[in-house]
């Protein structure tokens, strides 16, 4: 009963709140058809939600390029090879060094120093220790849970670290970025790991960086190199490891 109640408040709630938004919303529309005058074609298409203080972000998404792209600005890689993170990375990153993007789902787009193919992050076709600069970020925790159309397999996101560790050149670089806190598995959305277990993953592999998005991200964007305390404490964090690799392996 007590659930009820407070889904029935939080309706209540929030259909008053669009009550007056969309009543601000149409006495403005009524000011500015007047203005406009009759020879001015206009239609309606609301939003409503878009008036506010601040600029609304998503911040696993915001901050883990913007971190990585600073860690390639330190390495200066002469190419740089992404598998599956948000495309809009190496887009960008592809005005300044070559990308070659590759995913399960290849993505069709078409710019200058920068290719698209098609990839299985637990089978990737590249040698062992063969590449340089490498990216793979907010992808592995979804490996195995079939979402992207990938078939089920329960050390999907295993193997494919395996695979990222495999493929990296000795003196290498890996960005490699997952959720971070409470670890559990999310079905069919993604896994969410803990510190500790990615190390594990990794354990060919040396730890250059970790910078954490974390839950009050509000306050401080991202940490580099936080406390294992104040990392523990996430529940739905954002992890940034930038991994190499020994060159004496």
């Amino acid at each position: 009963m007590a659930r009820l109640i407070r889904k029935i408040k939080k309706y209540v709630i929030n259909k008053n709140n669009w009550n007056r938004k969309y009543a601000v919303y149409k006495s403005q529309f009524n000011d500015f058809k007047k203005l406009a005058g009759e020879n001015v074609k206009m239609t309606e298409n609301p939003y409503l939600y878009d008036n506010t203080v601040n600029t609304g972000i998503e911040p696993h998404y915001t901050y883990h390029p913007a971190w990585a792209a600073r860690v390639l600005a330190i390495i200066k890689p002469e190419k740089h090879i992404d598998i599956s993170s948000i495309t809009s990375f190496g887009t960008l990153v592809s005005a300044f060094i070559p990308v070659e993007f590759y995913d399960y789902r290849p993505a069709n787009i078409h710019l200058s120093n920068y290719t698209s193919g098609h990839a299985d992050l637990t089978s990737l076709n590249f040698k062992s220790n063969s590449i340089y600069s490498l990216s793979c970020m907010h992808t592995v925790e979804h490996i195995g849970l079939g979402r992207y159309g990938d078939p089920i397999d329960i050390d999907g996101d295993k193997k494919a670290m395996k695979e990222l560790e495999r493929v990296l050149a000795f003196g290498g670089n890996l960005l490699f970025v997952v959720p971070i806190g409470d670890s559990r598995i999310e079905f069919n959305a993604h896994r969410v790991y803990s510190y500790h277990e990615i190390i594990e993953n990794f354990q060919g592999l040396i730890l250059k960086e970790f910078s954490l998005i974390p839950d009050d991200f509000e306050q401080i964007g991202y940490v580099t190199n936080p406390t294992e305390e104040f990392i523990d404490k996430q529940h739905w964090g954002c992890g940034c490891f930038w991994f190499t690799k020994n060159k004496t392996e």
